[in-house]
């Protein structure tokens, strides 16, 4: 029978964190490909959820035939494709199949070792809650992506932008949790005390503006606000463009106006930019004094270049008028400055 030991050896933590952060890497390819899928336009091009028997693509002809003309009754091709070819079909398809093989794989990728560690007895009984957890979120994540698909395969074409930044979000969640218990087992505290130094706390604040930041950009994505006002730092010759508050009630505006929406993400980005120089700028004053470990010095410097990427390709994307693969980089320099701040944070907390 599976069952967990009170203690683990150190080979055994690294082993799992090894796995854990194995898993972290799937679950960023998933999100960028993600991205990518809705860039494309794909997201809709599979109109049914089949969990288990959808794992196979059409594998000929007449499968081919007969999943285009699933498509053919929505309202993407009835209003949007309705000219698209079947060769045009696969191309949109292949984008969505992926993305959603790789949730598949993900699952397994993280079921099967934790039932063999289980087993063998190398999970300790503490982190086994944390584990399941996780698992528990990636079921929902799927229910999640397919309740976000479901939106646009009524009468507007179009997914939800409140859905597709929840499936987002929580994707990042998973992320952020797997990668910080990984932390945990690579890099024990010595000190729980440092939690609660002032590098420590702006750290972890950091972090929270990043994950807010990458949510505003998804309702970006959602409405399509990347390709309006394709200007930087003004917007129409402004820093504060009108028509902001157009929309009533007043809350619809920062989800749906897409002057808001730009004007919101590009607000909390310079909060960030500004929050991290800061940052760095405190933790270099720490490292001359030669109080700082090397490794939160590391996670100081990857942080801010970390950041300096993210805000060129951020700025590059506006300007280009959202190219795939410049947007598809911004959204995985987003979740790469996430893993900087978490790792200067965790650090920092030793």
């Amino acid at each position: 029978m599976p069952h967990t030991s009170s203690i683990s050896t150190v080979s055994d933590r690294k082993i799992i964190a090894i796995w854990l952060l194995v898993c972290c890497v799937t679950i960023y390819g998933m999100i960028v490909l993600g991205g990518i899928t809705r860039l494309t336009g794909s997201g809709l091009s599979m109109v049914q959820w089949a969990p288990i028997m959808g794992v196979l693509p059409p594998l000929n002809q007449e499968q081919w035939q007969e999943t285009f003309a699933l498509y053919q009754q929505y309202p993407e091709y009835i209003l949007k494709n309705h000219q698209m070819s079947l060769h045009e079909f696969k191309s949109i398809f292949w984008f969505e199949y992926s993305h959603r093989l790789l949730g598949r794989s993900i699952g397994i990728i993280f079921l099967l070792p934790f039932l063999f560690f289980l087993a063998r007895g190398k999970i300790e009984r503490s982190m086994t809650p944390k584990l399941v957890t996780m698992f528990v979120l990636g079921g929902l994540q799927g229910l999640l992506g397919w309740y976000m698909v479901k939106s646009g395969l009524v009468d507007n074409p179009r997914v939800s932008q409140y859905r597709l930044t929840a499936h987002l979000g929580l994707a990042v969640i998973i992320y952020s949790y797997m990668l910080w218990v990984a932390f945990g087992l690579l890099f024990p505290k010595t000190d729980s005390s440092n939690s609660k130094s002032p590098l420590a706390r702006m750290a972890l604040l950091i972090s929270g503006l990043v994950f807010i930041t990458i949510l505003s950009g998804g309702f970006v994505a959602g409405t399509h606000a990347g390709y309006a006002y394709n200007t930087f730092p003004f917007m129409e010759g402004k820093l504060v463009p009108d028509g902001l508050f157009g929309l009533s009630p007043l809350w619809r505006n920062f989800f749906e106006n897409i002057i808001t929406v730009q004007f919101d993400h590009r607000v909390l980005a310079t909060l960030v930019f500004l929050a991290i120089g800061t940052f760095w700028f405190r933790t270099r004053r720490f490292a001359a004094s030669n109080e700082l470990p090397s490794l939160a010095r590391t996670g100081s410097h990857l942080l801010l270049a970390t950041m300096l990427l993210q805000v060129t390709l951020g700025i590059s994307t506006l300007l280009l008028v959202v190219p795939i693969a410049l947007a598809a980089a911004h959204q995985a320099g987003a979740i790469l400055l996430l893993t900087a701040s978490l790792f200067a944070s965790w650090q920092l907390q030793r």
